[in-house]
């Protein structure tokens, strides 16, 4: 019987959730049961973790000597905030992918709609007495949407997209789709989606090959009056390339929900460049996936994730070790 550990604090319903999906019977541990002395043997017998961001929940971290380990399934979608190199060599590590993509896709569309709208911009200037009813709004009905990551989140973003009569640009690892798009390509062909989309979605992973995508140079070759949205990780984009670009391209606009400096990975949040002085920026604080029921799903989809693995020891989104 597998051993399997669960390394983030877990509730009780979602415990028995957890134990229902996986099996009735499964040898469970949570390590919030346990004194931290004890942990560490707990650990040594683990074949299975459960975790969610292994810096914070599991003490020393450094798990690459605990020779029974052979499979990690992360409650996040996310993994950069994972060391591969604290793990033992040929330990399999699975991402959540796709678990929070439908409320991120109407997160994305909510900004996208907001900010083709200036809906914020006007609410602040009639709020100051301002009635400016002649004030034009940008058309989101036969834009380009260009869909920089095109896994589960980019779906579904673009399953809320296409009824508005948008054409779909999509970028991917392989360069291919069974989805309906008006064009798919890899990272190679970046420059042609960003120059020829009108708003700009990011939902790629953070690797070594994403990170500082987006700069300067890529900013610019983004029509002047474009519309950038992130719910990735904030590292794709060069901080102070975006800031001074946004600051100097009034037309241009930019929702952000992942920062540069945020409470789960640094323990607190800060900018480094004035981002809410700026009228053409509309930021959330990386809720993204934040809906009722939506860390229910996500405990559900790792878990049967990890039933397969208990099954056939092939789980879906394994992660490169890079």
């Amino acid at each position: 019987m597998n051993k399997i550990v669960v390394t983030f604090n877990v509730k009780d319903k979602q415990r028995q959730f957890i134990k229902s999906v996986i099996d009735s019977n499964a040898d469970l541990k949570y390590l919030e049961d346990f004194a931290e002395k004890e942990t560490i043997g707990i650990l040594e017998n683990a074949d299975i973790l459960f975790a969610w961001n292994p810096p914070k929940e599991i003490p020393g971290y450094n798990l690459k000597g605990f020779k029974k380990l052979k499979f990690v399934q992360l409650l996040s979608a996310g993994y950069d905030h994972i060391d591969f190199e604290r793990f033992p060599s040929g330990c399999k590590i699975a991402s959540n992918k796709g678990a929070y993509a439908e409320p991120m896709a109407e997160h994305i569309l909510a900004m996208v709609l907001a900010l083709s709208k200036k809906l914020f911009i006007n609410h602040k200037k009639m709020a100051q007495g301002e009635f400016n009813q002649g004030e034009t709004n940008i058309s989101v009905r036969d834009s380009v949407f260009g869909i920089l990551g095109y896994g589960g989140i980019g779906k579904a973003a673009a399953k809320l997209i296409r009824p508005f009569g948008s054409k779909i640009y999509a970028v991917n690892s392989t360069g291919k789709t069974d989805e309906e798009v008006d064009y798919i390509g890899t990272l190679n062909n970046l420059n042609f989606v960003l120059e020829n989309s009108d708003i700009i979605i990011i939902s790629l992973p953070l690797v070594s090959e994403t990170e500082n995508l987006i700069g300067k140079k890529e900013l610019e070759l983004m029509k002047p009056d474009a519309i950038l949205i992130n719910v990735a990780r904030a590292q794709i984009i060069n901080e102070e390339a975006l800031y001074k670009h946004l600051k100097t391209h009034p037309d241009f606009f930019a929702g952000i929900d992942v920062w540069w400096v945020e409470p789960f990975y640094d323990g607190e949040f800060k900018v480094n460049y004035p981002f809410f002085e700026l009228p053409n920026v509309l930021g959330s604080p990386h809720n993204s996936p934040l809906v009722p029921g939506a860390l229910m799903e996500g405990v559900r989809r790792a878990a049967e994730n990890i039933k397969i693995y208990i099954k056939s020891g092939e789980p879906e989104h394994i992660v490169k070790l890079y």
